[in-house]
């Protein structure tokens, strides 16, 4: 059975930057997890921010995560993406289950760096890396596609 590398607060853990969660409900989800297929991670947590933390977005200029004020989290970001990676390799995982549009784990898009709502083409620090190794990587709009994958595999 394929282990599936998952954002921890799809997968119900309160690590969001405002201390919530968007646990994901879906059968195909819920079927999976009851299988103990996923290794949960919030990439930003293992990096060592708190839960709650300031929403951080990619400046597209420096390519820097910062927060509004323009404070600098790269580090964290990075090094939670690096602790993600370990995970997944010491695990042999192959497949991932991150958050749209966050800066660690978004996966088609991200937010701008203008802290407007404003979306744009994109993936963050951690997807980055994880495909970067080898890993497919799913959102939480994939799940179709992740299912019809791990059919094949």
């Amino acid at each position: 059975m394929e282990k599936i590398l998952i954002s921890a607060c799809l997968y119900g853990e309160k690590v969001r930057y405002d201390a919530d969660h968007c646990l994901m409900k879906d059968d195909l989800f819920q079927r999976w997890k009851d299988e103990g297929r996923f290794i949960p991670i919030c990439p930003e947590m293992a990096g060592g921010l708190p839960a709650p933390r300031p929403p951080c977005e990619c400046d597209p200029k420096s390519g820097k995560i910062v927060d509004k004020d323009g404070m600098d989290y790269s580090d964290a970001f990075k090094s939670g993406a690096q602790i993600a990676l370990a995970l997944a390799q010491e695990h042999k995982i192959r497949f991932a289950l991150l958050k749209e549009r966050s800066p660690s784990c978004g996966v088609h898009m991200i937010y701008d760096g203008t802290f407007t709502s404003q979306k744009i083409a994109g993936s963050g620090l951690t997807t980055k890396l994880l495909k970067d190794h080898g890993l497919q990587v799913f959102s939480e709009f994939d799940l179709d596609r992740l299912k019809s994958v791990l059919d094949m595999v």
